[in-house]
């Protein structure tokens, strides 16, 4: 929801009033650490006024961080921040009162627009009360706050605010229910709702498509693409970065080729996510083609130090007896010269081994379906008929076969997460269901949650697994946790990094028929699509339930639309 107008984030963060007047967010230098050392480090980021912003990174590269700083919800450790004064923040999990009703969402994202329009009807009051309407102050005043209704588009927001809830699939929800009796994704699209009706001067957005259908994120787009403000949002929705961004922020720890604090720093793409990949692409091959380049050059120099180094250990051959003046003063000469190459060469080897070119990262690469699986190769896995769950699910008849691929789309709702449960057998439905004998379903769903905060990945991954079985093939292997993760509290990692950690515990026991609910929530872009690749020589069948239109463009599949 809506962040409060914040005047400052923090005493070492501090906000200057320059945003205010160029309606951008600006941020210098920031720096955060926490625990396990720096995550932001010397950020710089500038959002000026109509420019659409993705950004992105790998899972815990400080993307959730970078936005709760430049919110003012969370403070730098170190550097600077100007922003707009009317500032909308929408965070990934939305706080919520579970006993406030729906429409104190409505009141609270209504009431600084009917804080606008009394001040507009003051400011026209004091004019008119001014004779001929002259006095400098009444009519700057009342400028003021006539321009500041036409940012917040004033007139006919009830309007808006019906368009956007129908927009969003909740304009059914009664306003006097409860928010702890409705969906985490019903309070998220309801908070994204009432951001958009208040309409603040700039927009930063946490994952903002995470609960929406096509028809949801046609709404935003829209809404997006109108937008005179600046807006910044992180984002794993592909398709949505290619419609709408204007530019693509990587916080890339990586980038810090040369050593030196390993936080992120922001590099700045032009265009949408498909222009990205592709400058992305061309700079890796430059990185790679530099380190190579270097390399071979410190290994001539290293070899060329020792050849000639031999050669001076060695010495030159003694003089015959009648040259042996001659051949004095030459090999003086020589052995001089030769001192002064090698001498040269070192001071080149020391130079560019001081500075050289950090080997390109190997990235965190999900190294896809652990080995040993005995897939069913033919035969149907389960059968359903008629199976239906009153008022989450319409009656329905699938047949899954060994090594089936499905996409199940449909708007929210329609009983995707549902049908997935039915599936997998874990939820009470009328109709049938058959499945084949000793069958294994894994099934990774949507919002995981891990009951104790402060175990770790290794630990739950051996309590999932067993030791023995931890053992032969170690959570680090899987490619999907990054060392320095695997023995901190889960509670402290992003989303991201519990999807991880989530996907790791249910591939590491591959199962016959793997079912993926959103699947490609909270990860970072590149996992997504490594996932994906994954995904079609995984050894059984698969059954993903998606809103991903960048995925679904591309499946190779059957589809089921509900």
């Amino acid at each position: 929801m809506s962040s409060p107008q914040h005047s400052s984030a923090s005493a070492a963060a501090s906000s200057s009033p320059s945003a205010a007047a160029t309606g951008a967010i600006i941020a210098r230098g920031i720096a955060r650490s926490f625990d396990r050392g720096p995550v932001l480090d010397g950020v710089d980021l500038v959002v000026p006024a109509g420019a659409r912003i993705g950004l992105i990174g790998e899972n815990g590269a400080g993307k959730s961080t970078l936005l709760r700083i430049l919110a003012g919800v969370e403070a730098a450790d170190a550097g600077q921040v100007s922003r707009p004064a009317r500032l909308g923040y929408l965070p990934q999990e939305v706080p919520f009162d579970p006993d406030a009703p729906v429409g104190s969402l409505i009141d609270a994202a209504v009431a600084p627009l009917r804080a606008i329009e009394r001040e507009l009807e003051r400011a026209a009051e004091g004019l008119a009360g001014v004779p001929g309407g002259a006095a400098p102050a009444a009519a700057e005043r009342y400028a003021a706050a006539l321009a500041a209704a036409e940012r917040a588009e004033l007139w006919g927001w009830e309007a808006r605010r019906d368009a956007l809830l129908d927009g969003f699939g909740v304009a059914g929800i009664p306003l006097t229910t409860p928010l702890g009796a409705i969906s985490g994704g019903q309070r998220s699209r309801l908070a994204l709702a009432a951001l958009l009706l208040e309409r603040p001067d700039a927009l930063l957005l946490d994952e903002p498509t995470n609960h929406l259908d096509d028809a949801a994120v046609a709404t935003l787009r829209t809404a997006l693409l109108g937008w005179r403000g600046p807006v910044l949002l992180a984002s794993h929705d592909r398709a949505l970065l290619d419609e709408v961004a204007t530019a693509i922020v990587d916080l890339d720890p990586a980038r810090r080729a040369l050593g030196g604090p390993e936080g992120a720093v922001a590099q700045r793409y032009g265009g949408g996510f498909s222009e990205y990949l592709l400058e992305k692409a061309r700079e890796r091959e430059r990185w790679e083609q530099r380190f190579a380049e270097e390399q071979r050059e410190l290994d001539r120099l290293r070899g060329g130090v020792a050849v000639t180094a031999r050669a001076l250990d060695t010495g030159p051959k003694p003089p015959r007896d009648n040259d042996k003046f001659i051949g004095h003063f030459k090999g003086r000469r020589t052995e001089a010269a030769t001192r002064r190459r090698v001498r040269s060469a070192e001071q080149r080897l020391e130079r560019l081994e001081a500075e050289q070119l950090r080997r390109p990262p190997a990235p965190l690469t999900f190294s896809g379906v652990p080995a040993g699986t005995t897939p069913i190769s033919e035969g149907v896995l389960v059968q359903l008929r008629g199976a239906a769950v009153p008022g989450r699910l319409a009656p329905i008849d699938l047949r899954l076969a060994a090594l089936d691929r499905v996409l199940v789309t449909g708007a929210n709702g329609a009983g995707k997460s549902t049908l997935l449960a039915v599936i997998a057998g874990a939820l009470g439905h009328e109709g049938v269901r058959d499945a084949r004998r000793g069958l294994r379903v894994g099934t990774l769903e949507q919002d995981a949650r891990f009951a104790d905060p402060d175990r770790t990945p290794r630990a739950i991954y051996e309590g999932v697994l067993g030791e023995r079985h931890a053992a032969a093939l170690p959570l680090r292997d899987l490619g999907l946790i990054a060392p320095a993760d695997l023995d901190r509290p889960v509670g402290a990692l992003s989303l991201g990094q519990q999807r991880r950690l989530t996907l790791a515990l249910v591939i590491a026991r591959p199962p016959h028929l793997l079912l993926l609910d959103e699947p490609t929530n909270h990860l970072s872009l590149r996992l997504a699509g490594e996932l994906e690749a994954a995904l079609g020589t995984y050894p059984g069948a698969v059954v993903v339930a998606s809103h991903d239109r960048w995925l679904r463009a591309r499946w190779e599949g059957r589809e089921l639309a509900l």
